[in-house]
């Protein structure tokens, strides 16, 4: 109980220290358009950090990088310490906090709460004062620059305007690497995942790419009224390179319009294949600014550069699938082989990549199995909606399948710890491939009611689905292997709707289908990575890499851009200094990374060679048994044992409104998964004030 209290007591001190160098960096951030900044903080700042080792970008590196880079450490501290705690948060306290997380509907942003709504305006507030006091800064160097350039006062107003708002849009750039990030260790020290932060990300880049836009077309503007146009065609080698921007820009508009939402959904290839222009957008970005200025955007991207590298290392491996279950609607559950130090919280997702179909598709999946009821096995559910779950399906589900399924994963991400525990009930609101994430709740409750013999909210489930056929999915809540004998202790009731038929059909449905696979000698179980899975090897990635890069930097401008440029950031080349910060970036990160990563490797190679091992006996013994057989029957085994009672109905839908506001019990909360319709329905009735015991929560999924 002591060490509980003082590693709360520890991780609270990281949070306010986090919070303080956080509010220092939005400070400087603040102050930076203002005279005050310009005419006395930067002079002081560029007097005391006058060095030879790191020019002019030193001081900028020390104000807006490493504070940043600084609170991903503390984060990962933060997270290392809570793993020692439960992952199932049982506490109160947040029903003191429920109005501000009450949800609300706002046109343009859809679903938001009280917190989000309070940051979102902030975030504006900042860019409009950013953007004014920039403004009105730099138009106090109207009237010398007009006489200067032999221009008009409002043309040069032009000017000056055209370049604040692209000043204005790194800011939005600043913070959009940040939702993306799927191994942060920011998001989850603020209770948030990245799969449920992409909306932050579509925010920031809609805003971002709209002042950029505007930039680039006020500069055209005022290139064309000042008979300047062949300005598009300079490569500025000591200051702004305008041809770099335009691509930059080009790069940009081209990933932004394929993010429509209905060029993303009908042609969601080209939407997949376009976002990698974003390495084409940062690379001209930097070229067109400079990497001085870059600096103040950069530890977002730089903690992006570290997360994908080490996402491209974990998919280098290729992971074995031991089996799948065909569903008869179009519907496969896989089954891989996991090492028993994986673990993850119920809701995360994994993505997956099938080289067969495609070497360069990666698709996220909710992971449907608890690490804790099924310590060797990953299980996710896969629904044909596309072309390549479509060619994943009939690879698998035809007569003549195949023995062995190439298939690498990255992952699982997800939440740090779920608060599922608080509640005396949980309503579960699922729309067709919406029970996937709820399958996951459900199993580690019962690994919680049956194992640690801990209280477990009652659950209701209420699934709606097209046809009957889809009712196979409720076959996949408990899994075929590792249910606890006395799984009876959770009460657990499905409520099912089949919107499109009006009575039980008469055909009777296909039982599910176990195919096994025979995995090569080379392929291995999932194994914990880095990042989520050892924050503190994430924590020395980041340290290091930054030293290394410092140390690279230092030893650059000590020997080739000092005795060039003499500190003036005027003559040595731009784009030379650009791409070598770059490539420092890159190697450093690489070389920091990769040795962790094989270090980490060596230590799961022994535990994945006993997982081998044992499976390849099993396999061996069940060719002379009843091995297969007895699987199949454990899945034909009534729910009945663990379901309390199971009510279909057809012809009709669900009344929310009606069921959530019969259910009496102090705390109730209303987990919703599906279509964006029913989302809102349920956050509208959440947020009515009709009932004040329901607690809105909308779970993300993807399948």
């Amino acid at each position: 109980m002591a060490s509980s209290t003082v590693t709360s007591a520890i991780r609270g001190a990281i949070l306010v220290l986090a919070l303080v160098v956080f509010l220092g960096n939005i400070m400087m951030w603040i102050i930076m358009p203002t005279d005050t900044y310009y005419n006395d903080w930067l002079l002081h700042i560029l007097a005391d950090t006058n060095s030879t080792f790191f020019g002019i970008q030193g001081p900028i590196m020390l104000d807006f990088t490493f504070p940043i880079l600084f609170i991903a450490v503390l984060g990962c501290l933060y997270l290392h310490l809570g793993k020692r705690r439960s992952s199932f948060i049982q506490s109160k306290r947040i029903e003191n906090l429920k109005f501000i997380r009450r949800p609300m509907i706002v046109k343009g942003l859809g679903i938001v709460n009280l917190t989000e709504l309070a940051l979102f305006t902030m975030f504006i507030s900042l860019c409009v004062w950013y953007f004014a006091d920039y403004v009105r800064h730099w138009y106090k160097q109207v009237p010398v620059r007009s006489m200067t350039r032999g221009e008009k006062v409002w043309q040069t107003k032009l000017d000056r305007v055209a370049i604040v708002t692209g000043v204005t849009g790194n800011l939005c750039l600043t913070f959009l690497f940040y939702p993306v990030t799927r191994g942060s260790s920011i998001l989850p020290m603020l209770g948030l995942t990245s799969e449920a932060s992409i909306k932050y990300h579509i925010w920031l880049g809609n805003l971002a790419m709209s002042l950029f836009t505007a930039h680039g077309f006020l500069y055209i503007l005022y290139w064309s009224i000042t008979n300047r146009l062949s300005e598009m065609l300079k490569w500025g080698d000591h200051y702004v390179s305008n041809i770099a921007g335009e691509i930059s820009l080009l790069c940009g508009l081209a990933l932004w319009i394929t993010t429509y939402p209905t060029i993303r959904r009908r042609m969601f290839e080209l939407f997949f294949y376009t976002h990698y222009l974003y390495i084409f957008f940062i690379i001209f970005f930097i070229l067109h600014i400079g990497i001085g200025f870059t600096c103040i955007m950069l530890p977002g991207f730089y903690l992006f550069i570290i997360d994908r590298y080490l996402r491209f290392l974990q998919s280098r491996e290729k992971v074995r699938l031991v089996s799948a279950r065909v569903l008869p609607c179009e519907t496969i559950e896989l089954n891989f082989s996991k090492s028993r130090g994986l673990k993850y919280n119920p809701t995360s997702t994994v993505f997956i990549n099938v080289p067969t179909i495609s070497k360069l598709q990666w698709h996220p999946f909710t992971i449907t199995s608890s690490s804790n009821l099924e310590p060797e096995r990953l299980s996710v559910v896969i629904k044909c909606e596309g072309s390549w779950t479509q060619k994943l399906y009939d690879i698998i589900s035809s007569p003549s399948s195949i023995d062995r399924l190439q298939v690498s994963v990255e992952g699982p991400y997800g939440p740090a710890s779920t608060h599922f525990l608080r509640h005396d009930v949980l309503v579960m609101i699922s729309g067709g491939s919406g029970i996937t994430p709820f399958i996951s709740i459900i199993r580690e409750l019962l690994f919680i009611s049956s194992t640690l013999k801990c209280k477990t909210p009652r659950i209701m489930l209420i699934s709606v689905f097209k046809n009957s056929s889809h009712l196979s999915i409720l076959d996949l809540i408990l899994p075929t292997s590792g249910t606890p004998s006395n799984s009876g202790n959770l009460d657990l009731q499905i409520e099912a709707y089949v919107t499109r038929e009006k009575g039980q059909s008469k055909d009777k449905l296909q039982s599910p289908r176990t195919i096994w696979f025979k995995p090569d000698a080379s392929d291995a179980p999932i194994s914990p990575t880095l990042g989520p899975n050892s924050w503190l090897w994430l924590a020395a990635i980041i340290s290091s890499s930054f030293i290394i890069y410092l140390v690279l930097l230092g030893v650059f401008t000590q020997y080739v851009v000092y005795p060039i440029d003499q500190n003036t950031n005027k003559l040595y080349s731009y784009t030379k200094k650009g791409s070598m910060n770059m490539l420092f970036i890159c190697f450093s990160i690489m070389i920091a990374a990769s040795a962790a990563f094989l270090w980490n490797k060596k230590q799961n190679a022994k535990e994945a060679k006993q997982i081998q091992d044992m499976e390849e006996s099993v396999t061996s013994r069940s060719s002379n048994s009843s091995f297969h057989h007895d699987d199949v029957e454990m899945e034909s085994l009534p729910l009945q044992s663990t379901i309390k009672s199971i009510n279909v109905h057809y012809g009709q839908r669900p009344n929310l409104k009606r069921i959530l506001s019969e259910i009496k019990d102090s705390s109730v909360g209303a987990l919703v998964s599906g279509p964006k319709r029913m989302r809102q329905d349920v956050a509208a009735i959440c947020s009515s004030g009709l009932a004040d015991n329901l607690h809105f929560e909308s779970i993300s999924f993807t399948w």
